[in-house]
């Protein structure tokens, strides 16, 4: 009896071990693109107010994968955004702003590259 129950555990431990060691080589497989941060700085018609307006566009885009940074000023309806053009586009960051709220309240204007990256 004891020698079947030690196969039993031998064989569990070296099966487990097997299922550990592909898992892990599935992590090491996945290549990763290289990050290339742009930015860019838009006109935003429609707010408002500070906290109702322009803290929820930028509470939003934050929150989007691929933005790094995210600024919206009120009083100059401008916002400045770092994004890795490897997930987005400038164009995703101007649609996903004109459909905030259903897309009837906000509208970019224009948006501008900006040279300097904003860390």
């Amino acid at each position: 009896m004891r020698k079947y129950i030690s196969v039993i555990i031998i064989s569990f431990v070296l099966f487990s071990c097997n299922e550990a060691k592909k898992d892990a080589v599935k992590e090491v497989a996945k290549p990763e693109m290289a990050v290339s941060y742009k930015s860019i700085e838009v006109d935003i018609e429609g707010m408002t107010c500070e906290i109702g307006c322009a803290r929820t566009i930028q509470s939003k885009l934050s929150k989007v994968e691929g933005i790094t940074y995210s600024k919206v000023n009120f009083e100059a309806k401008k916002g400045q955004f770092t994004y890795d053009e490897n997930k987005l586009k400038k164009e995703d960051i101007i649609t996903k702003i004109n459909g905030i709220a259903g897309g009837d309240l906000y509208k970019v204007t224009k948006a501008t590259d900006i040279e300097e990256i904003i860390k």
